[in-house]
């Protein structure tokens, strides 16, 4: 009876240390992203959806009104970083994130991969928030208006 206790006991504690672990990131640590992520037991998930750029420029038409790649991105991540705070989580919770680029016709019609990731790495991989989500990026023919270029969704893990 006492062994029954005792492994009892030590298999709440394990438990309970599974509860309180907490999200693994894994890949190159000098990768922009990471390669794989696991949350634990103990995460609540949240889903935010595709968000597309703010206007610029209200009297422009085409991508001018919301700039190009790189300022696209960073108001979606700004647009992303408002709805995740509503839920009480911050950009450092996000782990996956699923990015659709339009092909921009200043550059051939092909998508311009490095202004995504120049605003990427404004909210990712800096010093102030290290954390990196699993990604992928993808090219698509174009999103709900002309001259949106960018549309990120991601989800988050926040600790219980």
């Amino acid at each position: 009876m006492k062994r029954l206790i005792a492994l009892t006991a030590g298999l709440c504690a394990l438990a309970g240390a599974a509860h309180a672990q907490d999200i693994v990131r894994g890949g190159d640590p000098k990768a922009a992203i990471a390669s794989v992520v696991t949350v634990p037991a103990g995460y609540d998930t949240i889903y935010v959806s595709g968000m597309t750029p703010p206007v610029i420029d209200e009297k422009a038409t085409g991508v001018a009104k919301f700039g190009d790649t790189k300022t696209q991105t960073l108001g979606v991540l700004g647009r992303i970083e408002a709805a995740l705070k509503t839920q009480g989580a911050t950009m450092a919770d996000v782990v996956m994130m699923r990015v659709l680029l339009v092909g921009d016709p200043a550059k051939g019609g092909k998508m311009d991969f490095a202004g995504m990731m120049e605003g990427y790495k404004t909210y990712f991989g800096t010093a102030t928030q290290p954390n990196k989500p699993a990604r992928i990026t993808s090219q698509i023919t174009s999103l709900v208006q002309d001259g949106m270029l960018v549309e990120i969704e991601v989800q988050a893990a926040k600790k219980k």
